[in-house]
């Protein structure tokens, strides 16, 4: 036996958990100071006061009651005496449930024509070889830059050459397939292994069952992000609707909630209660798909 194995080995002793030092890394496993830290939560709250702010500050007007100041130095946020009595008058107004059903027609045709299209010409543009390919993708590359009001004027002189005008497939169908939707869906598929597809070839699969059976439950995430896209998209457009609808029967919620405003005067609680009741749909539908949100941003980003 050795000197070194009769000597005893004299180990430190571990430090106690209560006097360690936590240490906070960010996604990457690098240590974080606390001051950084400190930093990024407070831009953070600069930003989620800027973009949550406008919106807490027309529901709290939508619940206040009429003889409650809004306009008071300083501003009050909570309300005094909360009241839905403007959502009332809001219906009693305008027939705001008609102009809803308006738009969620619009909306859910919106969201059906571009996930399917999409998917489709995503799938052609990253999967099937032909040839002009580089040259579509670019053309929905220069869509993207192509501004909605420069369109408008040929989008209204097709309309009306096939008799669409005045209709909601009129609305819907100029945004049937949104150019960002498609470059979304073929990064999407893009980044699938191809080994998935060569062996379902092998066996006999053809491009209709490798597209419906492979590739499209792996992109479900991004297909969610495209939902939610043409649903807002839909949803929150006044320009078109305000010039292809004449009938008010037929007006979506964006145009419907204009008449709120008076021409000389305008009640700032009712067009508050009509902002929420708008933005309403858009919180419920992202808090429903925002698992798969987050997710398909993720499958569905641009790579160089």
């Amino acid at each position: 036996m050795s000197l070194l194995e009769k000597t005893p080995r004299t180990t430190r002793p571990a430090a106690p958990a209560a006097a360690r030092e936590p240490r906070i890394t960010d996604e990457h496993g690098r240590r974080v100071r606390p001051g950084e830290l400190v930093l990024r939560y407070l831009l953070l709250l600069v930003v989620l006061a800027l973009t949550v702010g406008p919106f807490l500050w027309q529901l709290s007007t939508s619940l206040k009651g009429p003889t409650e100041d809004i306009f008071s130095s300083p501003p009050r946020f909570l309300p005094a005496h909360p009241t839905l009595h403007n959502y009332a008058r809001v219906a009693d107004t305008i027939p705001v449930w008609d102009y809803a059903l308006n738009s969620l027609k619009v909306a859910s045709a919106g969201v059906v024509t571009n996930c399917a299209g999409s998917a489709l010409a995503g799938y052609a543009l990253a999967r099937l070889r032909y040839r002009g390919r580089r040259a579509t993708t670019l053309v929905f590359v220069l869509a993207m830059l192509v501004p909605v009001e420069g369109i408008v004027i040929a989008q209204f002189t097709t309309m009306r050459e096939l008799g669409l005008n005045n209709t909601l497939i009129g609305v819907v169908l100029p945004g049937a397939v949104g150019a960002m939707n498609v470059l979304l869906m073929r990064n999407a598929f893009r980044s699938l292994p191809y080994e998935i597809e060569e062996a379902a070839y092998v066996d006999g699969a053809d491009a209709w069952q490798r597209f419906l059976r492979i590739a499209l439950p792996s992109v479900r995430g991004t297909l969610a992000v495209v939902a939610i896209f043409a649903f807002m998209g839909a949803w929150d457009d006044f320009l078109w609707p305000l010039i292809v609808l004449s009938d008010p029967d037929r007006f979506t919620l964006t145009i419907g909630l204009n008449y709120l405003h008076g021409t000389f005067a305008g009640d700032e609680r009712l067009v508050a209660a009509g902002t929420v009741i708008a933005v309403a749909p858009l919180i419920a539908l992202f808090a429903c798909l925002q698992r798969y949100f987050f997710r398909g941003v993720g499958e569905g980003a641009v790579k160089g």
